[in-house]
């Protein structure tokens, strides 16, 4: 049967050896170009896009609701 303390002794000689490799520095550059490009791109995050459609959706049911009351103000003014 394998050792599970010989899992653990590849595993962490990998990651440091990864952590060590310029795979790691290529990684950190590709994000930071991504990270850039998406800046110039002015993108608005999950939460930000999620609370303006709330803010539409009652923006919506005032203006409905505003809509409703002037065709009732203008049928009972033509009464």
């Amino acid at each position: 049967m394998l050792d599970p303390k010989l899992f653990e002794e590849l595993n962490s000689r990998l990651s440091a050896l990864i952590a060590a490799s310029p795979a790691r520095d290529i990684e950190k550059n590709v994000k930071a170009m991504l990270a850039s490009v998406f800046e110039k791109m002015d993108l608005v995050t999950r939460e930000e896009f999620e609370i303006q459609a709330q803010l539409l959706a009652r923006t919506r049911e005032k203006l409905t609701a505003l809509e409703a009351r002037v065709a009732e103000l203008e049928a009972a003014q033509k009464k």
